[in-house]
Protein backbone atom coordinates (compact mmCIF):
# COMPACT_ATOMS: atom_id res chain seq x y z
CA UNK A 1 0.00 0.00 0.00
CA UNK A 2 1.36 3.38 -1.01
CA UNK A 3 0.20 6.71 0.36
CA UNK A 4 0.30 9.77 -1.88
CA UNK A 5 1.27 13.31 -0.84
CA UNK A 6 0.97 16.19 -3.31
CA UNK A 7 2.04 19.71 -2.37
CA UNK A 8 1.49 22.85 -4.44
CA UNK A 9 1.36 20.81 -7.65
CA UNK A 10 1.02 22.78 -10.91
CA UNK A 11 0.97 21.89 -14.59
CA UNK A 12 0.37 24.40 -17.38
CA UNK A 13 -0.39 23.85 -21.05
CA UNK A 14 0.53 27.19 -22.55
CA UNK A 15 -1.11 29.83 -20.40
CA UNK A 16 -3.80 27.45 -19.14
CA UNK A 17 -3.28 25.91 -15.66
CA UNK A 18 -4.50 22.32 -16.04
CA UNK A 19 -3.47 21.64 -12.42
CA UNK A 20 -3.36 24.73 -10.25
CA UNK A 21 -1.59 24.47 -6.89
CA UNK A 22 -3.06 21.13 -5.79
CA UNK A 23 -2.21 19.91 -2.29
CA UNK A 24 -3.67 16.50 -1.51
CA UNK A 25 -3.06 13.44 0.69
CA UNK A 26 -4.30 9.92 -0.06
CA UNK A 27 -3.75 7.35 2.71
CA UNK A 28 -2.35 3.93 1.87
CA UNK A 29 -5.00 1.31 1.12
CA UNK A 30 -7.67 3.87 0.24
CA UNK A 31 -10.06 3.69 -2.68
CA UNK A 32 -9.80 7.34 -3.74
CA UNK A 33 -11.71 8.98 -6.60
CA UNK A 34 -11.04 12.14 -8.59
CA UNK A 35 -14.20 13.50 -10.18
CA UNK A 36 -15.22 16.66 -11.97
CA UNK A 37 -16.48 18.04 -15.28
CA UNK A 38 -14.59 17.53 -18.52
CA UNK A 39 -11.44 19.63 -18.64
CA UNK A 40 -11.21 20.10 -14.87
CA UNK A 41 -7.68 18.61 -14.70
CA UNK A 42 -8.35 15.21 -13.13
CA UNK A 43 -6.67 13.14 -15.86
CA UNK A 44 -3.68 15.50 -15.93
CA UNK A 45 -3.36 15.11 -12.15
CA UNK A 46 -3.44 11.31 -12.53
CA UNK A 47 -0.75 11.47 -15.22
CA UNK A 48 1.42 13.60 -12.92
CA UNK A 49 1.11 10.98 -10.17
CA UNK A 50 1.90 8.24 -12.68
CA UNK A 51 5.00 9.98 -14.01
CA UNK A 52 3.57 10.36 -17.52
CA UNK A 53 3.76 14.16 -17.12
CA UNK A 54 6.31 16.28 -15.27
CA UNK A 55 4.95 19.05 -13.02
CA UNK A 56 5.86 22.69 -13.53
CA UNK A 57 5.95 23.18 -9.76
CA UNK A 58 5.26 21.48 -6.46
CA UNK A 59 6.15 18.00 -5.23
CA UNK A 60 4.86 14.42 -5.43
CA UNK A 61 5.72 11.79 -2.81
CA UNK A 62 4.72 8.14 -3.06
CA UNK A 63 5.11 6.13 0.15
CA UNK A 64 7.24 9.00 1.47
CA UNK A 65 9.62 8.89 -1.52
CA UNK A 66 10.05 12.10 -3.50
CA UNK A 67 9.32 11.19 -7.13
CA UNK A 68 8.84 14.70 -8.55
CA UNK A 69 9.90 18.11 -7.32
CA UNK A 70 12.62 20.58 -8.22
CA UNK A 71 15.24 18.86 -10.39
CA UNK A 72 14.11 15.37 -9.32
CA UNK A 73 11.82 13.38 -11.62
CA UNK A 74 11.40 9.62 -11.37
CA UNK A 75 9.89 8.16 -14.59
CA UNK A 76 6.72 6.07 -14.58
CA UNK A 77 8.46 2.70 -14.91
CA UNK A 78 10.44 3.34 -11.72
CA UNK A 79 7.53 4.45 -9.49
CA UNK A 80 6.31 0.96 -8.60
CA UNK A 81 2.69 1.53 -9.62
CA UNK A 82 0.16 0.04 -12.01
CA UNK A 83 -2.15 1.83 -14.40
CA UNK A 84 -5.42 0.76 -16.01
CA UNK A 85 -6.57 2.73 -19.05
CA UNK A 86 -9.98 3.35 -20.58
CA UNK A 87 -8.84 1.63 -23.79
CA UNK A 88 -7.68 -1.59 -22.00
CA UNK A 89 -4.35 -1.49 -23.94
CA UNK A 90 -4.19 -5.28 -24.37
CA UNK A 91 -1.92 -6.98 -26.92
CA UNK A 92 -4.40 -8.48 -29.43
CA UNK A 93 -2.07 -11.32 -30.52
CA UNK A 94 -1.41 -12.45 -26.92
CA UNK A 95 -3.67 -14.65 -24.83
CA UNK A 96 -5.15 -13.41 -21.57
CA UNK A 97 -2.41 -15.19 -19.63
CA UNK A 98 0.33 -13.75 -21.82
CA UNK A 99 -1.05 -10.24 -21.43
CA UNK A 100 -1.12 -10.56 -17.65
CA UNK A 101 2.39 -12.08 -17.62
CA UNK A 102 3.89 -9.39 -19.86
CA UNK A 103 5.15 -7.10 -17.11
CA UNK A 104 6.41 -10.04 -15.06
CA UNK A 105 8.45 -11.28 -18.02
CA UNK A 106 10.04 -7.85 -18.36
CA UNK A 107 11.15 -8.24 -14.74
CA UNK A 108 12.76 -11.59 -15.63
CA UNK A 109 10.60 -13.49 -13.14
CA UNK A 110 11.17 -17.28 -13.39
CA UNK A 111 8.57 -19.11 -15.48
CA UNK A 112 7.02 -21.12 -12.62
CA UNK A 113 6.68 -18.08 -10.35
CA UNK A 114 5.27 -16.10 -13.25
CA UNK A 115 2.61 -18.73 -13.95
CA UNK A 116 1.60 -18.79 -10.28
CA UNK A 117 1.33 -15.00 -10.15
CA UNK A 118 -0.78 -14.92 -13.34
CA UNK A 119 -3.13 -17.57 -11.98
CA UNK A 120 -3.47 -15.63 -8.71
CA UNK A 121 -4.28 -12.35 -10.49
CA UNK A 122 -6.81 -13.94 -12.84
CA UNK A 123 -8.53 -15.68 -9.95
CA UNK A 124 -8.78 -12.36 -8.12
CA UNK A 125 -10.61 -10.73 -11.06
CA UNK A 126 -12.82 -13.77 -11.73
CA UNK A 127 -11.15 -14.95 -14.96
CA UNK A 128 -9.41 -18.10 -13.76
CA UNK A 129 -10.76 -20.20 -16.66
CA UNK A 130 -9.93 -17.75 -19.46
CA UNK A 131 -6.13 -17.74 -19.47
CA UNK A 132 -5.88 -19.15 -23.00
CA UNK A 133 -8.41 -16.87 -24.68
CA UNK A 134 -7.47 -14.04 -27.02
CA UNK A 135 -8.79 -10.53 -26.20
CA UNK A 136 -11.18 -10.42 -29.18
CA UNK A 137 -13.09 -13.36 -27.67
CA UNK A 138 -13.80 -11.42 -24.45
CA UNK A 139 -16.56 -8.98 -23.55
CA UNK A 140 -15.69 -5.38 -22.72
CA UNK A 141 -16.00 -6.09 -19.00
CA UNK A 142 -13.75 -9.13 -19.29
CA UNK A 143 -11.10 -7.15 -21.18
CA UNK A 144 -11.24 -4.52 -18.44
CA UNK A 145 -10.64 -7.24 -15.84
CA UNK A 146 -7.64 -8.51 -17.81
CA UNK A 147 -6.15 -5.00 -17.79
CA UNK A 148 -6.69 -4.83 -14.03
CA UNK A 149 -5.21 -8.31 -13.52
CA UNK A 150 -2.10 -7.26 -15.47
CA UNK A 151 -1.54 -4.46 -12.97
CA UNK A 152 -2.39 -6.59 -9.93
CA UNK A 153 0.06 -9.30 -11.02
CA UNK A 154 2.93 -6.87 -10.46
CA UNK A 155 1.72 -6.38 -6.85
CA UNK A 156 2.13 -2.61 -6.93
CA UNK A 157 1.40 -0.53 -3.87
CA UNK A 158 -0.69 1.84 -6.01
CA UNK A 159 -2.99 1.36 -9.00
CA UNK A 160 -4.21 4.33 -11.04
CA UNK A 161 -7.43 3.88 -13.02
CA UNK A 162 -8.24 6.34 -15.80
CA UNK A 163 -11.95 6.20 -16.75
CA UNK A 164 -11.79 2.37 -16.77
CA UNK A 165 -15.57 1.88 -17.12
CA UNK A 166 -16.28 4.53 -19.75
CA UNK A 167 -16.47 2.04 -22.66
CA UNK A 168 -18.96 -0.29 -20.94
CA UNK A 169 -22.74 -0.23 -21.22
CA UNK A 170 -24.80 0.86 -18.21
CA UNK A 171 -25.65 -2.67 -16.98
CA UNK A 172 -22.06 -3.89 -17.27
CA UNK A 173 -20.79 -0.77 -15.47
CA UNK A 174 -22.98 -1.64 -12.48
CA UNK A 175 -21.57 -5.16 -12.41
CA UNK A 176 -18.00 -3.88 -12.63
CA UNK A 177 -18.59 -1.39 -9.80
CA UNK A 178 -19.26 -4.22 -7.36
CA UNK A 179 -16.34 -6.19 -8.79
CA UNK A 180 -13.95 -3.26 -8.36
CA UNK A 181 -15.03 -2.90 -4.71
CA UNK A 182 -14.47 -6.61 -4.11
CA UNK A 183 -11.06 -6.63 -5.84
CA UNK A 184 -9.94 -3.59 -3.86
CA UNK A 185 -10.94 -5.21 -0.57
CA UNK A 186 -9.12 -8.43 -1.40
CA UNK A 187 -5.99 -6.85 -2.91
CA UNK A 188 -5.52 -4.15 -0.25
CA UNK A 189 -3.79 -1.92 -2.82
CA UNK A 190 -4.28 1.85 -2.94
CA UNK A 191 -6.63 2.68 -5.83
CA UNK A 192 -6.94 6.15 -7.38
CA UNK A 193 -9.89 6.22 -9.76
CA UNK A 194 -10.55 9.04 -12.24
CA UNK A 195 -14.02 9.44 -13.68
CA UNK A 196 -16.36 12.15 -14.98
CA UNK A 197 -19.28 10.09 -13.65
CA UNK A 198 -20.01 11.18 -10.09
CA UNK A 199 -22.24 8.15 -9.49
CA UNK A 200 -19.28 5.83 -10.17
CA UNK A 201 -17.08 7.85 -7.82
CA UNK A 202 -19.68 7.91 -5.04
CA UNK A 203 -20.39 4.18 -5.38
CA UNK A 204 -16.74 3.09 -5.33
CA UNK A 205 -14.60 5.41 -3.27
CA UNK A 206 -14.26 5.89 0.47
CA UNK A 207 -13.03 9.44 -0.22
CA UNK A 208 -13.71 11.64 -3.25
CA UNK A 209 -11.97 14.79 -4.48
CA UNK A 210 -14.09 17.13 -6.63
CA UNK A 211 -12.03 19.16 -9.09
CA UNK A 212 -12.86 22.25 -11.10
CA UNK A 213 -10.59 24.40 -13.28
CA UNK A 214 -7.46 22.66 -12.06
CA UNK A 215 -8.19 23.02 -8.35
CA UNK A 216 -9.54 20.78 -5.62
CA UNK A 217 -12.93 22.10 -4.49
CA UNK A 218 -13.54 19.58 -1.69
CA UNK A 219 -12.23 16.23 -0.43
CA UNK A 220 -14.63 14.19 1.69
CA UNK A 221 -16.44 10.85 2.02
CA UNK A 222 -19.21 10.54 -0.60
CA UNK A 223 -22.03 11.05 1.90
CA UNK A 224 -20.46 14.30 3.13
CA UNK A 225 -20.07 15.68 -0.40
CA UNK A 226 -23.75 15.02 -0.98
CA UNK A 227 -25.11 16.27 2.34
CA UNK A 228 -22.61 19.04 3.20
CA UNK A 229 -21.05 20.57 0.07
CA UNK A 230 -18.32 23.10 0.85
CA UNK A 231 -18.62 25.26 -2.28
CA UNK A 232 -21.35 26.23 -4.74
CA UNK A 233 -19.60 24.22 -7.45
CA UNK A 234 -19.75 21.03 -5.37
CA UNK A 235 -23.35 21.78 -4.39
CA UNK A 236 -24.36 22.03 -8.06
CA UNK A 237 -22.18 19.21 -9.38
CA UNK A 238 -22.89 16.47 -6.85
CA UNK A 239 -26.38 15.03 -7.05
CA UNK A 240 -27.77 17.72 -9.34
CA UNK A 241 -28.08 20.29 -6.57
CA UNK A 242 -29.52 23.76 -7.21
CA UNK A 243 -28.33 26.83 -5.30
CA UNK A 244 -30.72 29.56 -4.18
CA UNK A 245 -29.41 32.93 -2.89
CA UNK A 246 -30.61 33.56 0.68
CA UNK A 247 -29.97 35.89 3.61
CA UNK A 248 -28.64 34.04 6.66
CA UNK A 249 -29.95 35.76 9.80
CA UNK A 250 -28.22 33.67 12.43
CA UNK A 251 -27.08 30.27 13.66
CA UNK A 252 -29.05 27.73 15.69
CA UNK A 253 -28.10 24.34 17.16
CA UNK A 254 -29.78 22.77 14.13
CA UNK A 255 -28.06 24.97 11.53
CA UNK A 256 -29.08 28.35 10.11
CA UNK A 257 -32.03 30.69 10.25
CA UNK A 258 -32.56 32.28 6.87
CA UNK A 259 -34.98 34.47 4.99
CA UNK A 260 -36.42 33.41 1.65
CA UNK A 261 -39.65 34.64 0.03
CA UNK A 262 -40.26 36.72 3.18
CA UNK A 263 -40.41 33.50 5.19
CA UNK A 264 -38.12 32.49 8.07
CA UNK A 265 -36.74 28.99 7.55
CA UNK A 266 -34.54 26.69 9.66
CA UNK A 267 -32.10 24.68 7.52
CA UNK A 268 -28.93 22.70 8.35
CA UNK A 269 -25.78 24.48 7.26
CA UNK A 270 -22.39 25.99 7.99
CA UNK A 271 -22.88 29.60 6.92
CA UNK A 272 -22.33 32.63 9.13
CA UNK A 273 -24.70 35.60 9.20
CA UNK A 274 -24.87 37.34 5.83
CA UNK A 275 -25.39 36.33 2.19
CA UNK A 276 -25.55 32.58 1.65
CA UNK A 277 -26.53 29.81 -0.75
CA UNK A 278 -29.22 27.26 -0.02
CA UNK A 279 -28.44 23.96 -1.78
CA UNK A 280 -31.58 21.97 -2.62
CA UNK A 281 -32.10 18.66 -4.41
CA UNK A 282 -35.31 16.98 -5.54
CA UNK A 283 -35.52 14.86 -2.40
CA UNK A 284 -35.42 18.01 -0.20
CA UNK A 285 -38.80 19.22 -1.52
CA UNK A 286 -42.27 17.75 -1.20
CA UNK A 287 -45.82 19.06 -1.72
CA UNK A 288 -46.85 20.89 1.47
CA UNK A 289 -50.09 22.06 3.08
CA UNK A 290 -50.57 25.81 3.50
CA UNK A 291 -50.08 25.56 7.26
CA UNK A 292 -46.54 24.18 6.86
CA UNK A 293 -44.09 26.82 8.14
CA UNK A 294 -41.17 25.28 6.19
CA UNK A 295 -42.56 25.87 2.71
CA UNK A 296 -41.85 27.76 -0.50
CA UNK A 297 -44.15 28.96 -3.26
CA UNK A 298 -43.32 27.88 -6.82
CA UNK A 299 -44.74 27.54 -10.31
CA UNK A 300 -44.58 24.36 -12.46
CA UNK A 301 -42.66 25.16 -15.65
CA UNK A 302 -41.89 21.67 -16.96
CA UNK A 303 -42.20 17.97 -16.11
CA UNK A 304 -40.96 14.60 -17.29
CA UNK A 305 -41.66 10.98 -16.40
CA UNK A 306 -38.65 9.22 -14.92
CA UNK A 307 -38.17 6.00 -12.90
CA UNK A 308 -41.86 5.68 -12.08
CA UNK A 309 -42.44 9.29 -10.95
CA UNK A 310 -43.02 12.68 -12.50
CA UNK A 311 -40.08 15.06 -12.07
CA UNK A 312 -41.45 18.60 -11.79
CA UNK A 313 -39.38 21.66 -12.69
CA UNK A 314 -40.32 24.56 -10.43
CA UNK A 315 -39.61 28.28 -10.72
CA UNK A 316 -39.49 29.88 -7.28
CA UNK A 317 -41.69 32.91 -6.81
CA UNK A 318 -39.70 36.16 -6.35
CA UNK A 319 -36.37 34.43 -7.07
CA UNK A 320 -35.02 35.12 -10.55
CA UNK A 321 -33.14 32.51 -12.56
CA UNK A 322 -33.55 29.55 -10.17
CA UNK A 323 -35.32 26.34 -11.18
CA UNK A 324 -35.75 23.54 -8.65
CA UNK A 325 -36.89 19.96 -9.08
CA UNK A 326 -39.13 17.69 -7.04
CA UNK A 327 -40.90 14.40 -7.70
CA UNK A 328 -44.58 13.57 -7.70
CA UNK A 329 -46.46 10.28 -8.25
CA UNK A 330 -49.00 12.18 -10.38
CA UNK A 331 -48.58 14.72 -13.17
CA UNK A 332 -49.00 18.44 -12.55
CA UNK A 333 -50.56 21.20 -14.62
CA UNK A 334 -47.99 23.38 -16.35
CA UNK A 335 -48.17 26.91 -15.01
CA UNK A 336 -49.88 25.80 -11.79
CA UNK A 337 -48.74 27.33 -8.50
CA UNK A 338 -48.03 25.01 -5.60
CA UNK A 339 -46.44 25.10 -2.17
CA UNK A 340 -43.49 22.78 -1.55
CA UNK A 341 -42.24 21.87 1.90
CA UNK A 342 -38.58 22.01 2.81
CA UNK A 343 -37.45 18.61 4.15
CA UNK A 344 -33.68 19.04 3.83
CA UNK A 345 -31.04 21.20 2.20
CA UNK A 346 -27.72 22.71 3.22
CA UNK A 347 -26.67 26.34 3.66
CA UNK A 348 -23.16 27.50 2.72
CA UNK A 349 -21.58 30.96 2.65
CA UNK A 350 -22.02 33.01 -0.52
CA UNK A 351 -18.29 33.80 -0.47
CA UNK A 352 -17.48 30.08 -0.91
Amino acid sequence: MQDIALSGLTRHFGAVPAVDGVTLSVPGGAFFALVGPSGCGKTTLLRLIAGLEAPDGGTIRLAGRLVAGGPRFIPAEERGLGMVFQSYALWPHMTVGQNVAFGLALRSMPRAARAARVAEALALVGLADMEDRLPHRLSGGQRQRVALARSLALRPGLILLDEPLANLDAHLRQTMLSEFRRIHREAGTTFVFVTHDQNEAMALADRVAVMDRGRIEQVAPPQDLFARPATPMVARFVGGGRTVPVDVLGRTPAGCTLRLQDRLLEVPGAAATGPGWLCLRARDLTPAPARDAQRLSARVVDQRFEAGDYVLSLALDRVEGVTLETTSPTPATLGATLDVGLRGGWVLPRAA
